[in-house]
């Protein structure tokens, strides 16, 4: 039996092989939680003129260069400018333009004396500070100038991306296509939520949680049901992800090599590419990775935590790489201290369900769960990090460095 293979080495090997799928244009109105196919530069200055910052008179910085609360100079009113309805000026010697902010600053203005520093009287205004020029002002293209890159390829679009496409004069975006990810549970053990199920039957959870997954990483998730334990089913489901054009295919159990374990089997008689399966991993040894033509395949273990735990660190990789994120397989672990002692580990890397205690001056300290069984699911639920641990880790003691995953409640 060949060799467990390295997590990091396991998640290579599924990068390298992914394939990013097409992009296509959408409204920028719907472009929230895409993921871009080319960089966005901008087609417009923002701002596209000199604005006012505040609210206050546009004047000539020479006109009022002496002025104070105890020698206020007084300047002639001749517009207003406000947003939307700027005047042009010019501003004279001696003259003043009532201004709002973000309006445009007035030709021959150069700063803003700020309302609380003025005194209107009809026609007039009593200046009662002094200003050098440019303030209160944002000059043209503060923000970004025509043909700046405002976002790169590979970025996923939160709100104020999106804003900021916009600003800079984008109706529509390239983005890529969601990819379509089918998901399958396999098992004669398992019924949906809510179905009636037999004395040694169980409920089938996780593929809910892998779901939930892949449509917060960006794609679109298919439900294939559950498979019972023969080819015909398994088969058939296959053909369903196939005829889905599913662009990864991720089952859920029967992936090992048990009498009862015929996945990779049914997999094998449809024409499965074995990239590989089994990783030096605590929970989930039996991963499978490998491709069905054009579609990818992830066999997951069946046991909840197991499965949750490979999504993380698989899954979703996977599917941001098929979405062309260059971030895609960035290590995410960050430094924490130990808040137990901890025997020596053995081969297998470690990910182990904890809690957190943080402050904001110090490490997060991290305490594993007493209980990690992978069938666990209200130990995962509780928790807020993963603890890793690396193969042949030594004994380690409360307080120790570490490293941890932590577990983001948006996947």
């Amino acid at each position: 039996m060949s060799a467990l293979l390295p997590v990091s080495e396991a998640l290579a090997r599924i990068l390298a092989d992914a394939r990013p799928v097409a992009p296509e244009t959408v409204a920028i109105t719907s472009a929230a939680g895409r993921t871009l196919a080319e960089d966005v530069r901008a087609l417009r200055t923002q701002p596209p003129f000199a604005t006012s910052a505040m609210d206050g008179y546009a004047v000539r910085a020479a006109d009022v260069a002496g002025a104070s609360p105890e020698a206020p100079v007084r300047l002639r009113l001749t517009a207003t400018s406000a947003a939307g309805h700027g005047a042009r000026g010019p501003v004279g010697e001696g003259e003043a333009i009532r201004i709002f902010t973000g309006a445009p600053l007035p030709a021959g203005a150069d700063t803003v004396v700020i309302q609380e520093d003025t005194q209107a009287e009809g026609e007039t205004v009593l200046a009662r500070a002094g200003n050098p020029p440019g303030r209160h002002i944002r000059g043209s293209g503060l923000d970004f100038r025509e043909g700046d890159r405002l976002l790169g390829a590979g970025e996923r679009l939160d709100g104020w991306r999106v804003a900021l496409a916009a600003a800079g004069g984008h109706p529509t975006l390239r983005v890529r296509r969601r990819p379509r990810v089918a998901v399958l549970a396999t098992g004669d053990e398992l019924v949906r939520p809510g179905e009636p199920a037999e004395w040694d039957q169980i409920v089938a959870s996780n593929g809910l949680a892998l779901a939930a997954m892949a449509e917060a990483a960006g794609a679109e998730a298919i439900d294939l049901g559950i498979a019972g334990d023969t080819f015909s089913d398994l088969e058939h489901a296959i053909g369903r992800a196939r005829d889905a054009e599913a662009d990864l295919l991720v089952t859920l159990g029967g992936a090992s090599v048990g009498d009862h374990d015929l996945v990779q089997s049914a997999l094998t008689r449809q024409g499965l590419d074995l990239g590989f399966w089994r990783v030096a991993l605590r929970p989930g040894k039996p991963l499978m990775h490998g491709r069905l033509g054009a579609m990818a395949v992830l066999g997951l273990p069946g046991n909840p935590v197991s499965s949750v735990v490979c999504g993380l660190l698989f899954v979703h990789p996977l599917i941001r790489a098929l979405l062309g994120d260059p971030e895609a397989g960035a290590d995410r672990s960050e430094p924490a201290l130990l808040g137990r002692d901890l025997p020596a580990n053995d081969g297998r890397q470690d990910y182990m369900r904890a809690a957190l205690d943080t402050a904001p001056d110090r490490l997060p300290v991290v305490h594993p769960a007493e209980r990690q069984d992978s069938s666990m699911l209200s130990v995962l639920a509780r928790s807020e990090a993963l603890l890793i641990r690396t193969p042949h880790a030594p004994a380690a003691r409360a307080g120790d460095p570490c490293r941890i995953l932590r577990l983001d409640r948006g996947l």
